[in-house]
């Protein structure tokens, strides 16, 4: 199965490290967050990778060559400007199966086959790696009726499922992303639930951490011994 890293990105909300570094190189322990997904990949025999490059491109392609020192198979597609989290896989070669995209500055211990294997056997245009994500409120918040308070929650935990930025791909979902434009990944679940093409979540409930801002590269500083040891035992 081929799998596409979405490694493009400029990464603004961690500036000012990513000035100097796209984000995909930004060094958890000794090795970059990239090599830990690369090596994760492999790990589970997914070894045929395309990353998607952008911003401070030659530094990745420098960094990891043909990906043959991590015994995988890189090939590079370029964005000459930013087409989102969906919009680069028009940059690739159309592929006659179904196939993985993910974002390149993640962490998780997802069992890559149950996932592809859920996709095929639901078989829809897309699925979605959801987690279940906690929002902590540091407030009281109130329940309103008119003007009554119905309800008072001191500092509620609220869940929602959100997305993972892995996503299984049948091919026809080629057809509902643009070419040459910027495209998300809301843009196109959105696009398909309108033509009423069914689109499914695969949940996870294992450990998942995307690396956005600024805290959560430090909790992923804290999480990588876990992480290494649920990667290698998995």
């Amino acid at each position: 199965m081929k799998i596409i890293i979405l490694a493009g990105g400029e990464g603004t909300r961690l500036r000012p490290y990513t000035t100097v570094l796209p984000k995909p190189l930004m060094p958890l322990g000794d090795k970059p967050i990239l090599e830990h997904i690369i090596e994760r990949l492999a790990s589970q025999g997914l070894r045929e990778i395309t990353l998607s490059v952008g911003y401070l491109s030659g530094l990745i392609e420098a960094y990891f060559g043909d990906g043959s020192q991590l015994g995988v198979s890189l090939y590079y597609v370029r964005e000459e400007e930013a087409l989102g989290t969906v919009g680069p896989v028009r940059l690739i070669e159309s592929p006659n199966k179904p196939f993985l995209v993910m974002n390149g500055d993640i962490l998780t211990d997802l069992d890559f086959s149950a996932f592809t294997e859920f996709h095929a056997s639901t078989s829809p245009l897309l699925t979605v790696a959801t987690y279940e994500k906690e929002v902590k409120i540091d407030l009281g918040v109130l329940s309103l009726k008119g003007n009554d308070i119905t309800g008072y929650s001191e500092k509620p935990v609220l869940r929602y499922p959100v997305s993972m930025g892995i996503y299984c791909c049948s091919p026809a979902v080629l057809n509902f992303i643009p070419q040459d434009t910027r495209f998300d990944l809301p843009d196109l679940v959105n696009a398909l639930l309108r033509k009423s093409k069914a689109v499914q979540s695969f949940h996870h409930r294992g450990y998942w951490l995307d690396i956005g801002r600024h805290e959560d590269y430090e909790h992923a500083q804290d999480d990588l011994a876990r992480f290494i040891i649920r990667a290698d035992t998995a």
